[in-house]
């Protein structure tokens, strides 16, 4: 017998295999527990409808990447290398394939559609920007980026990652995440008022 969390975890990651093969959220709930092996009791101990089960998928994956994007900002010298752990952070989740399906399913059409989709995915950018800002005000107060206004930059950082981010997703992307990375970053620093780092030598 399965403890609840082991339960959780079978219901969710069946739904992520689920989701995929319908091509969406198309799935319905009797044919995420037919692949988890596991009733509809079960199912109803942990979520109240199959909205609950895609907002929690998303909730636990945004959680995930905000802790992930906070630990490479966290690790690194300056607050300049911050903010280019973070943007390369985030943008390398577009060349990970299982990472790709999850953001897949859950951006799709049927996603949206959940009860309370819109309203948590504003909690995940608010928080981004929380984190974002951080940064910022650490480069206003070492005089790294000496023209941000931490709190309205934020929002504008997140909003160009994004863009970025949506591109690297689309089918006929034109460059490596690493470089629209770099990219990104040049961009952002030179509106913050920051020198970007200096070329690598191209070997010879």
């Amino acid at each position: 017998m399965p403890t609840e969390s082991a339960e959780r975890e079978r219901i969710i990651k069946a739904a992520y295999r689920c989701l995929a093969e319908a091509g969406g959220a198309g799935a319905s709930v009797g044919d995420i527990l037919r692949i988890a092996g596991l009733g509809t009791r079960a199912f109803y101990r942990h979520f109240d409808s199959k909205d609950d089960l895609l907002l929690a998928m998303f909730r636990r994956d945004s959680e995930r990447l905000l802790a992930e994007l906070q630990s490479a900002a966290a690790s690194a010298g300056t607050p300049a290398d911050a903010l280019q752990g973070w943007i390369e952070a985030m943008l390398r989740l577009t060349s990970e394939a299982r990472r790709r399906q999850h953001v897949r399913i859950l951006s799709s059409e049927g996603a949206q559609r959940a009860a309370g989709y819109a309203a948590e995915r504003a909690r995940v950018a608010a928080g981004q920007e929380a984190a974002l800002a951080q940064i910022l005000y650490r480069g206003r107060q070492d005089g790294s980026f000496p023209w941000t206004d931490p709190e309205s930059d934020a929002r504008f950082i997140r909003a160009v990652i994004a863009q970025a981010f949506d591109e690297q997703m689309a089918p006929t992307v034109s460059m490596s995440a690493t470089e629209a990375a770099a990219r990104v970053r040049d961009f952002v620093l030179r509106a913050l008022g920051a020198a970007a780092p200096a070329a690598e030598p191209q070997e010879r």
